[in-house]
């Protein structure tokens, strides 16, 4: 078995999810039989040896670090060798390639997509002009950039409210969770959406509102497809508090869809991950648009939140998979692409 690097909490706005992901991920893994050093990174980005006992997981306890580049745990005078690392962090430097590159400096295996596949998809911009490159529908789009923005916010106002309609949705473009995203239905509501999704990057999406079923994919190494799961709100979309703060919304898996949509969005999930050089695990998300009943591209999560009420597990349970088989997975498939890489020449 493994000894393994489990890493939560981090600097983003997604803290919270990270420590709470964590709990599931570490009790799964030592059900496999698996030695876990659970790391939280705190709010300043110190790292701290955490207690497993404390539930939700803190990010506190004895310092630690990760010594670059020889890979090995620090904490105190102790040094602790690790064979793979799994980052439960959401949102920047965690899910967007930055922890991942660290991990490659260190010559450690990792879990989860590799350094551009994580890039890429953490930017909703990026990765949309890729999907819909392939030929894969997604939601139409406007970029607004802080320079663009604080230059002339009035011509690019006049911009946004020309191209799109009155329904959008206003994103940062490498948030996860929800956060920094506004539903606007009236042009006046626009320059405080845009405003608020400033606080948390210097590129903000503006796309169409969909009227469509959520549907989502989770995805593995081969690639392979999980039956789809549909968030089914109670009311309004699909906010920060309605994934993790109250009642308002639940996660069905798998989803009341006919045999040809489960097959047909499989694969696009699947075109999608490929297209993206993701590896590891991810999530993909749609629109099941009621209109036309085509499926609608709408992102990517290469950390999803993992819970395991969470949708990623929950999807790969009702595909036949336990949940600690899942973890157990993600951490042997880290090790197995990591000799793959190793093969590689240098010269």
């Amino acid at each position: 078995m493994a000894r393994v690097l489990l890493l939560f909490g981090g600097r983003s706005a997604e803290h919270e999810v990270s420590c709470a992901s964590a709990v599931s991920v570490h009790d799964a893994l030592a059900t496999a039989g698996h030695a876990v050093f659970p790391v939280g990174i705190d709010r300043s980005g110190a790292w701290h040896l955490a207690d497993p006992s404390t539930r939700p997981f803190r990010a506190e306890g004895r310092e630690a670090a990760l010594s670059v580049p020889g890979g090995l745990l620090v904490v105190g005078d102790d040094e602790l060798a690790i064979d793979v690392a799994f980052p439960v962090l959401h949102g920047p430097k965690g899910e967007d390639g930055t922890v991942q590159g660290m991990f490659e400096i260190c010559d450690l295996p990792y879990v989860g997509c590799g350094v551009l596949g994580s890039a890429l998809s953490m930017d909703k911009d990026l990765t949309k002009k890729l999907v819909a490159a392939s030929g894969i529908d997604t939601s139409p789009w406007t970029v607004v950039t802080r320079s663009d923005w604080d230059l002339d916010r009035d011509r690019v106002l006049h911009e946004v409210a020309s191209a799109r309609p009155a329904a959008v949705f206003v994103k940062p473009a490498a948030q996860g969770s929800s956060v920094g995203i506004s539903r606007v239905d009236s042009e006046g509501d626009l320059p405080a959406a845009i405003a608020q999704a400033f606080r948390y990057d210097d590129k903000v999406v503006v796309e169409d509102a969909i009227d469509g079923r959520e549907i989502e994919v989770a995805v593995l190494d081969g690639p392979m497809a999980s039956e789809p799961g549909e968030v089914v709100l109670v009311d309004g979309w699909y906010t920060y508090d309605a994934k993790y703060a109250d009642d308002t919304s639940r996660f069905d898996a798998p989803a009341e869809l006919a045999g040809s949509q489960a097959s047909a969005v499989r694969a696009l999930a699947e075109t999608i991950y490929v297209t993206l050089g993701l590896n590891g695990l991810a999530r993909i998300d749609f629109f099941l648009e009621r209109s036309s009943g085509r499926f609608v591209f709408n992102e990517v999560n290469t950390m999803p939140g993992f819970t395991s009420i969470s949708g990623f597990p929950k999807m790969w349970m009702a595909s036949g998979m336990t949940y600690p088989q899942l973890c157990d997975r993600l951490v042997v498939a880290a090790q197995e692409r990591y000799v793959a890489r190793s093969n590689l020449a240098v010269r």
